[in-house]
């Protein structure tokens, strides 16, 4: 048998996971001061600040099969008693240059196609614990970040829950090693540095950032619904391909959406939720009374609320041409007949937002069914829709082992009444999801 060591041998490590994923395997049970990944061999090495650390970690997964993004791996002592350069030039990196954990954290931000400034920063660690000061700077290395935080507990949780994570969907991904600085040092408070603790610092002459709110920015953590402002206008516009779909301006500040020419005796809050939570995160919905074919829907912001009218206005809903405005009100008062949805986790924009607003669009004849039963049967998909229209043609597919489907109706309004009727829906102990695809057959 092997004799404890440090470093500890993974097996079994997939292209799907990343050191992160490793890093939050053995977070119980100490700090990892280094991580190889041998992609080649599907193998991994994992160095434990002490051997205690690491027994400790193999002791406990030798009675639970650890499991890493559904897959099973497996954990051994390593020959190494050390990793040496030798052994991370092989095939991986250092994840801290041999530093000891302290409050500040050197961060490196790799694959970045959207600026990153000093709010961006705080938002993604200060979750985390209390962020003191943050300094940018550009680098060979590329666009790199001090972050200091109160306590070096806070920085170790940091980088255990953040390494290898993406600010933005596939892009912006942190580097994360501890620094071997003391104190930062700030001058300035401004989009490029910033003390926390002191917020009577001059600006260096630097007039607001343009780039505050980041309400839709997606990626890691996103501002609760509620936050106001279009967020980050350029990771939005790349997610349309570069530019903002004909007819958005991205500068609408109302929230609140006025849909009207309504069927009142099919259409409800529920419905409508499962219609326009497809362009933004809802916050509350009201039918009104003494005008049944009218509802407010209030959406998370005022650039969430523009995609809603853009892309429904006109839409064909139970036989009926809805027609969709702005509302003179900024919101919904809450009330007894207003339905709450602002923590709904069927809300589609609190992970991955960038991602979803790429799926933004008018509807269309074709919905996309995710988060099916993994036994389902293509017939089993289509019966559970086809009460909603004529069904031209489907088709059931798998996608990183999860099962997915599509179905064609005959027009736009039949796959608008099969999606808020059917979204949110149990099938087989499941609750599937659905949405528009912009795919023209199948």
């Amino acid at each position: 048998m092997t004799e404890p060591s440090k470093v500890i041998h993974v097996r079994n490590v997939g292209l799907e996971i990343a050191e992160a994923d490793l890093l939050q395997l053995i977070q119980p049970f100490g700090v990892a001061s280094k991580v190889v990944m041998l992609r080649a061999k599907n193998q991994a090495l994992v160095q434990m600040h002490d051997v205690a650390s690491a027994v400790s970690a193999l002791q406990y997964y030798s009675t639970v099969q650890p499991s890493v993004r559904g897959r099973n791996v497996y954990l051994q002592f390593s020959s190494h008693q050390e990793l040496t350069t030798a052994d991370q030039n092989t095939q991986g990196r250092k994840t801290d240059q041999d530093s000891q954990p302290n409050r500040i954290l050197l961060v490196t931000i790799h694959h970045m196609i959207y600026p990153i400034t000093v709010e961006v920063l705080h938002q993604v660690f200060s979750p985390h614990g209390f962020v003191e000061k943050i300094v940018t700077f550009q680098k060979t290395a590329g666009f790199q970040a001090l972050i200091q935080f109160q306590s070096r507990q806070s920085a170790l949780q940091a980088r255990t829950s953040l390494q290898g994570r993406n600010i933005y969907d596939g892009c912006c991904q942190l580097d994360i090693q501890f620094s071997n600085l003391n104190e930062l040092q700030v001058n300035c408070n401004n989009d490029r540095s910033r003390d926390f603790t002191n917020p009577s610092l001059p600006t260096e002459q630097r007039g607001r950032s343009s780039q505050v709110g980041y309400g839709d920015g997606g990626g890691i953590y996103a501002l609760q619904p509620g936050s106001r402002g279009m967020g980050n206008a350029a990771a939005i516009a790349a997610a349309f391909g570069g530019g903002l779909p004909p007819g958005i301006t991205g500068t609408n500040d109302r929230c609140t959406i006025l849909a009207t020419n309504l069927n009142p005796e099919k259409v409800d809050e529920d419905k409508l939720f499962n219609l326009f939570s497809l362009y933004g995160n809802i916050i509350r919905i009201k039918v009104l009374k003494n005008k049944p074919d009218h509802a407010l829907v209030q959406l998370a912001d005022g650039f969430q609320a523009e995609l809603a009218a853009h892309f429904l206005r006109g839409a064909m809903l139970f036989g009926k041409k809805m027609e969709v405005n702005f509302s003179k009100y900024p919101n919904i008062t809450p009330a007894p007949d207003t339905h709450e949805y602002a923590n709904s986790s069927l809300n589609r924009f609190h992970n991955n937002a960038i991602k979803n607003y790429r799926y933004c669009c008018a509807p269309t004849k074709m919905i996309h069914l995710s988060s099916l039963p993994h036994e389902i049967a293509e017939d089993e998909v289509v019966a559970h829709v086809e009460e909603h229209g004529s069904v031209v043609n489907s088709k059931l597919y798998e996608v990183n082992g999860k099962k997915q489907a599509l179905v064609q109706f005959e027009n736009e309004e039949q796959a608008t009444e099969a999606l808020v009727c059917k979204h949110a829906t149990t099938l087989d102990r499941c609750v599937i999801r659905i949405s528009f695809s912009q795919l023209q057959s199948i």
